[in-house]
């Protein structure tokens, strides 16, 4: 049974909040939009949670807990550091810059404006055989996915060559997230997304720096 007492995930308290006195419509489409994105996340968190696969359950049950405090990408970053010359160590120094900025703006702001309780696994079948300890962080958006994109975008545009089997990482940590039950897909595009952003934004500045006449 769901809590009463739980906030409304954050495109549904942004819904209710426009439906509120006389609505045009355009916000009227608003609403019927947002609604709809949040029985989608559900529906497509249900989805996996159905997938009859147990030969993934380990492997993504392992690969989620291990992206706990980033420590896939602090370990490639101090591989890159260690044999990847110069330019691999600039590439380190770049996705951790990028893994601060994003968990900074993720962890901070973003997850207390968005205030949402994490799945009950057990409530929306998620196999036992694939939990993993549930954070006592709020849900929206994922810190894990914003971890991963902000590595991964940062350390592809320095090094293009790693850009391909970094993304391919990142992503499977993502989907781990939801796999495992600890996420709604909606939580993990967020998060994604804010990567993204500030992986980007690290790697312009850091080429840009690079450029400059000593």
């Amino acid at each position: 049974m769901t809590d009463p007492r739980r906030p409304d995930p954050p495109e549904e308290r942004i819904a209710t909040y426009l439906s509120t006195g006389d609505a045009g419509p355009g916000q009227s489409t608003a609403v019927r939009v947002l609604r709809e994105l949040s029985r989608l996340d559900r529906a497509l968190y249900r989805a996996v949670a159905k997938m009859s696969t147990p030969q993934l359950d380990g492997p993504l049950r392992r690969l989620s807990d291990f992206a706990n405090f980033s420590k896939p990408w602090f370990l490639i970053a101090g591989l890159l550091g260690l044999f990847g010359g110069a330019n691999g160590r600039r590439a380190a120094l770049t996705g951790v810059a990028a893994i601060g900025l994003a968990s900074l703006v993720v962890n901070q702001p973003m997850k207390l404006v968005g205030e949402r309780h994490r799945p009950d696994p057990t409530e929306l079948g998620v196999p036992e055989s694939r939990w993993v300890s549930m954070p006592s962080s709020t849900s929206f958006p994922s810190g894990h996915s914003a971890s991963a994109a902000a590595f991964a975008i940062s350390v592809g545009d320095m090094l293009p060559a790693l850009s391909l089997p970094l993304r391919m990482l990142a992503g499977a940590v993502m989907f781990s997230r939801v796999y495992t039950g600890v996420h709604y897909p909606g939580d993990v595009i967020a998060g994604a997304a804010a990567g993204v952003l500030a992986g980007r934004l690290t790697s312009t500045i850091a080429r840009r720096l690079l450029r400059r006449p000593g």
